[in-house]
């Protein structure tokens, strides 16, 4: 892509570790903690080598192996994410309806699955950094929960004002965390070299073989190691495929593998350590700088986790998932740095919620893993179908290349559910609600779209008709933006029936969003001329373009049709939503959809139409 372009190989490669990384960074302040914290794993050191041989190895298959070598080539337009998977996917099998539905619910459900892991990963990340205030003086235990939640406030409160003053800090931040949870590991590995032998997978194969039972209810916990992975591939474009690959292998899976045999090597020393392994790794003098550390690692951790909630909920939007919000932009320079404010107050407060109700860093592990690993599994899906419908591979090889991934997730996946009632459900309960409000919204503007097209009248025989009595014409420019292409505009019928005017010319534009990151400014625009100096115009976007009328109707100018800013007036049709108990869905859901649709943001606001310029004229549709 062009922005990797404008920067070098290393600032890519900084910003990936800053950003990309922070979330399966920090996973070493409680992963190694809950799988021998569990009491499932006798202390011995056969079984210690067996664990810390199974972490490496997860880390290889799922990260390095099937994140890197393969999910990473299933790009959109250079842009990842299971947004723009779930769009390829949708692509890839467009010709056959009934597949593609499925697989869109499915997607759908596992883009839910990140809000779910939103509240999760912020919670569970700058609980266990504080956490370490306990291994300091048991004395700083009740002031935990409270300055979790004021470092939180702290986080989301500045949201509004952008990251990108910030931001540059994120990279050589996670750089020192990196360098020092290596050193922190290297320690201790120097005191039992030995330990460094447990990443022959000798070791994982005899502790699965002779503890089969005691593995499946620890690959819940095992599964910490890994969160964050899926990050790899949603921030590839921003960063390219290179410096993310450069940056996993060359800085943070020996990082994370120094680390985790540390806590290993000093596990086979002091036993006693397994109370917070991380943490007690440090010497004393060292242990208020290293929490220090810890929390601005966490707090880089989420903030890229808060940003991926703004980017996916701006594309979910633009997909017709759910309706328009208020989108702010923190930088005049990155388009891309944008603000929620209703997706950051509301994260927050679930957050604050899980954080009061789980009340350790321990609790909310049980409910950490089952989103991460049903979101591995869609991703394994949604990949087939790419090779295989969208990319032409041979079928055997395609369920070959996925099924060994897809079996691996299925039984992280099935050691999750075990925890299910311990707190699992409490992602999965966040995603199925977002999952109700994105289908209502999916299938209540379906219902919308067949009633208008009912009611609607032919653009070209209605123009003949009204131009065998014109009415009195007046200078300038009027934009009627419509919801299907070749309709009257109520917002037109309005304007002729109250006012009896008609502007000297009369643009009908469409705005249609599709399934691709980017429409590129040569493909935006479609015209076609009416006559009697009107036309009929399509404006294209991809889920990641930013909206903007105005500047693409600028492009028209030499096409036939001049168009000045100071003499053109936007009419927009405003529809107020009537719940009727004959329509296509339940009656709550048809409550439901008429409220999102009355507190939907301003569609001028959304489309970058200048206020004083807009005219909205209102009218009632019973669905």
């Amino acid at each position: 892509m062009d922005q990797h372009g404008k920067s070098s190989l290393a600032a890519l490669t900084l910003g990936a570790i800053g950003v990309v990384y922070g979330d399966i960074g920090t996973s070493v302040l409680y992963a190694m903690k809950e799988v021998f914290g569990s009491g499932h794993v006798q202390f011995t050191p056969d079984n210690i080598y067996g664990i810390l041989s199974i972490f490496f190895w997860t880390l290889t298959v799922i990260v390095s192996i099937k994140y890197v070598a393969l999910v990473l080539r299933a790009d959109n337009h250079g842009e990842g994410g299971l947004v723009a998977m779930l769009a390829l996917a949708s692509m890839a099998v467009k010709d056959r309806p009934v597949l593609r539905h499925r697989m869109l619910i499915v997607g759908i459900f596992g883009t839910c699955l990140f809000y779910g892991d939103g509240v999760i990963t912020p919670a569970i990340s700058v609980l266990s950094a504080v956490e370490g205030l306990e291994v300091v003086s048991p004395a700083f235990k009740k002031y935990v929960i409270p300055l979790t939640i004021i470092i939180l406030f702290g986080l989301f409160a500045v949201q509004k004002r952008g990251t990108s003053g910030i931001g540059k800090f994120f990279g050589p931040i996670t750089v020192v965390w990196f360098a020092a949870i290596s050193a922190l590991g290297i320690y201790h590995i120097a005191s039992h070299p030995e330990i460094l032998w447990a990443i022959s997978p000798h070791h994982a194969l005899r502790f699965i073989f002779t503890e089969p039972e005691v593995t499946f209810l620890i690959l819940g916990a095992v599964v910490l190691c890994v969160t964050g992975g899926e990050a790899l591939y949603a921030d590839m474009g921003h960063f390219g495929k290179k410096p993310i690959r450069i940056a996993w292998f060359f800085v943070v899976m020996p990082a994370l593998t120094l680390n985790y045999f540390g806590q290993g090597a000093l596990l086979l020393s002091d036993p006693a350590a397994v109370a917070n392994p991380f943490f007690n790794m440090a010497p004393d003098w060292l242990l208020v700088p290293l929490v220090g550390l810890a929390t601005a690692a966490t707090v880089i951790a989420s903030q890229a986790l808060i940003s991926g909630a703004f980017s996916v909920t701006k594309q979910v939007v633009q997909l017709g998932f759910l309706p328009r919000l208020q989108v702010l932009h923190t930088s005049v320079k990155d388009t891309g740095q944008i603000y929620i404010p209703f997706v950051n107050w509301g994260l927050f407060a679930v957050i604050v919620l899980a954080v009061m109700m789980f009340k350790s860093s321990s609790n909310l592990a049980a409910a950490y893993g089952i989103a991460v690993c049903t979101d591995m599994l869609i991703t394994t899906v949604l990949t087939f179908f790419v090779i295989h419908y969208g990319w032409k591979y041979p079928f055997w090889w395609c369920l070959a290349a996925t099924s060994f991934f897809f079996a691996v997730d299925f039984v992280f996946w099935a050691s999750n559910l075990l925890k299910l009632f311990e707190g699992g459900w409490f992602p999965l309960l966040i995603a199925s609600v977002i999952m109700m409000f994105m289908l209502t919204w999916r299938d209540g503007r379906a219902i919308l779209h067949e009633k208008r097209k009912e009611d609607a009248l032919d653009l070209n025989s209605f123009l003949e008709a009204v131009f065998l009595s014109p009415p009195t014409r007046v200078e300038g420019t009027a934009v009627f933006l419509t919801s299907g292409k070749g309709a009257v505009p109520n917002a037109m019928l309005h304007n002729l029936k109250h006012n009896k005017v008609l502007h000297k010319q009369n643009l009908f534009v469409n705005v249609q969003n599709h399934e691709v990151p980017w429409i590129d400014e040569n493909e935006r625009l479609e015209i076609s001329a009416i006559g009697q100096d009107c036309w009929q115009v399509v404006i294209h976007y991809g889920f990641k373009d930013d909206p903007d009328v105005p500047g693409a109707l600028a492009n028209l100018n030499g096409m036939g049709c001049e168009i000045s800013p100071m003499t053109t007036s936007y009419f927009l049709s405003r529809d107020s939503i009537v719940p009727t108990v004959t329509g296509g869905m339940a009656q709550w859901r048809e409550k439901l959809f008429a409220q999102m649709h009355l507190n939907a943001s301003s569609a001028a606001d959304f489309l970058n139409l200048p206020s004083n310029s807009v005219v909205e004229l209102g009218s009632k549709i019973e669905i």
